[in-house]
């Protein structure tokens, strides 16, 4: 871990540094040159919604040139997407990956191209830091599994019938919010919550929904649900609604991300916990990038700070709009 002052919102940064010249990468004048932004799911989900308003704002506050595209899902979109602006110009790719395996063709075209790759949110893994993507911005998805565990031991007295909601395949985000889970109960010796249930619901309200009522009908003596993002479970929510078990009282739900419909459903009596997983990488992402290719370098890994909602501080959060 690297010592020092740390930005605000950052809670860890990791060595090595990265500089952009050794890449071969020139240095980026933020006023005349392009950048791309690369989403990569579709914005119907709040997290993403705020995660490109964040890059397209803070472009707007630098005054920068910026093109922006969305995958909607599909890992070779998003490789066409990274390659088309580069293509148009773009210096700088600023990316959401899909996953963290899938990118491979135009992380290769960009250092073809000599363009600087900075990944946020997911992480890019088997490739080796600086040598084929700039740094790497997102949160600690195991810390975030952990604490959704605490979470749910606290909820539940430590003793339930539990399901695991699994985020999308493929995905280092949710190889860690499981991984990160059951450590937890594992260190926390919470041998009476038992998982009776997993699977994949991709990280989508409907998949929550569909997969939730799967397990109803399987295990309808289900007592938590832990939902590796707030869509998935909100859409456990809705079929819960369905069935009369929608409340704490029948069924507790712990989430991860911090979206204003979660953390409301805090407020409501239907969750008890809420993870936050912080989209608002702009700044960190551009002043990242600007350190990469203009300054001294930039850390490998900056881990960014989240925050945690319950019963004490969710009406707080709606009522401040730090739920997104």
């Amino acid at each position: 871990m690297l010592t020092g002052t740390l930005p605000a919102g950052v809670e860890a940064q990791y060595g090595p540094m990265c500089k952009g010249s050794d890449l071969g990468i020139g240095k980026i004048d933020f006023k005349t040159d392009t950048i791309g932004w690369a989403q990569s799911e579709k914005e119907a989900n709040p997290f993403r919604i705020a995660s490109t308003k964040s890059q397209v704002e803070q472009a707007k506050k630098l005054g920068v040139k910026l093109l922006t595209t969305n995958a909607q899902s599909d890992a070779q979109q998003e490789n066409t997407d990274i390659k088309g602006m580069i293509d148009k110009g773009a210096k700088a790719i600023i990316f959401s990956p899909i996953n963290s395996t899938g990118l491979g063709d135009a992380i290769s075209y960009a250092k073809s191209k000599k363009v600087a790759m900075i990944p946020v949110d997911r992480n890019i893994t088997g490739v080796t830091g600086c040598q084929s993507v700039g740094p790497q911005l997102g949160s600690d998805f195991v810390q975030q599994g952990q604490r959704a565990a605490d979470a749910m031991i606290k909820a539940t007295g430590g003793k339930a019938k539990l399901a695991i909601l699994l985020g999308a395949s493929g995905v280092n985000v949710t190889d860690d919010r499981t991984a990160g889970f059951k450590a937890e109960l594992k260190a926390k010796n919470a041998t009476g919550i038992e998982v009776i249930f997993e699977q994949t619901a991709d990280f989508t309200r409907e998949k929550g929904k569909s997969v939730t009522e799967t397990l109803l009908q399987a295990h309808p003596d289900v007592t938590a649900i832990y939902a590796e993002n707030d869509e998935m479970g909100l859409g456990a929510l809705a079929a819960l609604d369905d069935k009369g078990m929608s409340g704490t009282d029948k069924v507790h739900i712990v989430s991860i991300d911090g979206t204003k419909g979660a953390v409301q459903a805090i407020v409501d009596g239907n969750f008890d916990a809420v993870i936050e997983s912080n989209p608002a990488y702009g700044p960190s992402a551009f002043a990242a990038l600007d350190a990469y290719v203009n300054g001294a370098g930039a850390p490998a890994v900056t881990i960014t700070t989240d925050n945690q909602y319950d019963k004490s501080n969710a009406q707080a959060a709606i009522d401040s709009g730090t739920a997104y």
